[in-house]
């Protein structure tokens, strides 16, 4: 007499949002071959009183992911943000070409940092983790001729320090050290897989 083996219910994939409408970050997180799908987060990124450059990568981080969690309640959220700074100074996306070369100039022959921050959410739980991947950049001495044609060439006016090391921005640099090279483009994959893993998300 055969016996019924009960079924066994397997659970399906977590969804997987994308907190940011970044064509950097979405390229990147490509990269791992995920399904995912893309959100707008609806955030102030105005730093507080007194905040580092990466309390404010780390709170604008998570802040992103929480901003689109009430439209994917079951999903996990990344959020991520980056905040470039030297000598004090907050270097933003400069948006123009006169911005993008004026910040290239003064960060030439200059030390910058790049803290990259990452946020995973658990939407279903509230659960969060995030952290900060640092890089440190050296910028050549730099003549207003090459800085004017590396803008011109790479139109680097969305990327926070005018330059793009994953293209031709990486001339402009001495040097460029990380734990993660993906992390100065905008999304730290290596810390990524890390808390996907954790999650239950296979990577491979």
């Amino acid at each position: 007499m055969w016996q019924k083996t009960p079924s066994m219910s397997i659970s399906a994939p977590r969804r997987l949002v994308l907190a940011s409408t970044s064509v950097y970050r979405r390229e990147l997180l490509s990269r791992l071959r995920l399904p995912f799908l893309v959100a707008r987060p609806e955030a102030d990124e105005s730093p507080l009183a007194g905040e580092t450059p990466r309390a404010l990568a780390l709170r604008l981080a998570e802040k992103k992911a929480r901003a689109v969690a009430g439209d994917y309640p079951d999903a996990l959220i990344i959020g991520s943000d980056q905040v470039a700074y030297c000598d004090g100074r907050i270097y933003g996306k400069p948006g123009t070409r006169e911005r993008a070369i004026a910040q290239i100039g003064e960060l030439s022959g200059k030390v910058a940092f790049f803290d990259t921050a990452l946020c995973l959410l658990d939407a279903a739980s509230g659960r969060s983790e995030t952290v900060c991947v640092p890089t440190e950049t050296r910028f050549r001495v730099l003549g207003q001729d090459e800085i004017e044609r590396y803008v011109d060439s790479d139109q680097p006016l969305d990327c926070a320090g005018a330059a793009k090391s994953e293209s031709l921005g990486v001339a402009l640099l001495e040097y460029m050290r990380s734990d993660d090279p993906t992390a100065l483009i905008g999304l730290p994959l290596i810390e990524l897989c890390r808390m996907l893993r954790t999650d239950g998300v296979q990577i491979p």
